[in-house]
């Protein structure tokens, strides 16, 4: 199965879906039940609560009597305050939230509070650069803060303008809520088919569902901890309450590069890994053993591979122990929490 294939679907009763290249899966997206979370990107209007000076932030009161912690802010007590929801809570952990809110469309990203225009780095053509400045400027005058995404380089100038206005008139609109009374949902997150028509090629959506695109098997396959590192090894990526850990094996090769060859083949698949299982916060890796010489070359591929990865993750660096630790945002649902 050549080329790119975009699919939604729905996996007992919650919206799904996957992106698919050349017949592997690289990303996978699911909703949670109704119940469950709130969805990265949902806004309320919170009431403040106890201030944690310790832990530099506050709780918030949210709708239905949940909980969020919001960091750096020193509101009263009492008093509403629009949020918006960062990444998925920690089984019996506050809802993470921060009160400075982006509005996301496919094109752009209007930032309320963080004036300028700001085109993304990957349009490198300077004339479409300039075009898009000036017709931003020209037709969204009182648009305040605006980052242009990749996606609009080869758009329609009317399309992108007309988003980044919509865009606004919802960030007013939301902004008008903010005096109230009690705590509400104002606006909710986007779920996976909404996240897959911002992110991912509009023009591979397949009408197929996952069972006659073989999809299903996929997510069968890193439902497992297991990781397969062909001729190379083999690696278990489990989640735990406090961090995932990874360990990475040479299987029966126990030559003297076999440990590099097999970390250096985990360094590469393991963006995947994590954005396809949806886990993240604190990762530590026990690393194949190799000599100490060749850390800056897996270090290397370590970060040639999480360039390109659409989640947000600090490479940390070596323990004592000789373990490599990173830590990544919490924006997805993880698999094994979502598919029992």
């Amino acid at each position: 199965m050549k080329g790119t294939i975009v699919a939604c679907d729905r996996i007992g009763g919650r919206a799904a879906a996957a992106l698919v290249i050349d017949g592997r899966l690289q990303d996978l997206i699911l909703d949670p039940a109704p119940d469950g979370p709130p969805l990265p990107g949902t806004i309320y209007r919170a009431i403040a609560d106890r201030p944690m000076k310790g832990q530099g932030g506050l709780f918030v009161k949210l709708p239905n009597g949940a909980s969020g912690f919001l960091r750096g802010s020193s509101t009263a007590p009492g008093k509403p305050v629009l949020v918006q929801v960062t990444g998925f809570a920690e089984p019996g952990k506050a809802v993470p939230v921060t009160s400075k809110l982006l509005f996301k469309g496919r094109y752009a990203i209007v930032t309320p509070g963080a004036p300028g225009i700001n085109i993304s780095r990957r349009i490198r053509d300077e004339q479409r650069r300039a075009a898009l400045q000036d017709e931003i400027a020209r037709a969204c005058p009182e648009v305040s803060g605006v980052i242009v995404r990749s996606a609009a380089e080869m758009a329609p100038d009317a399309d992108v303008s007309a988003e980044i206005a919509q865009l606004h008139d919802l960030a007013q609109k939301l902004d008008d809520w903010r005096a109230g009374g009690a705590a509400d949902l104002l606006h909710p997150g986007p779920g996976a088919h909404r996240i897959a028509a911002l992110e991912w090629p509009i023009s591979d959506i397949a009408p197929e569902g996952f069972a006659a695109l073989g999809i299903d098997d996929m997510i069968a396959e890193i439902r497992s901890p297991r990781v397969d590192l062909p001729g190379l090894g083999i690696a278990w990526i489990e989640p735990t309450r406090a961090l995932v850990a990874i360990d990475v094996n040479t299987g029966g090769d126990t030559s003297p590069a076999s440990g590099l060859k097999a970390n250096i083949a985990l360094a590469r698949e393991l963006p995947r890994q994590l954005r396809c299982r949806g886990l993240g916060g604190q990762v530590v890796i026990d690393m194949a053993p190799f000599a100490k010489r060749d850390r800056r070359t897996l270090e290397q591929t370590l970060r040639r591979a999480f360039q390109a990865d659409s989640v947000e993750t600090a490479l940390v660096g070596w323990t004592p122990l000789g373990h490599y630790e990173l830590q990544r945002k919490r924006e997805r649902l993880p698999v094994s929490a979502a598919l029992l």
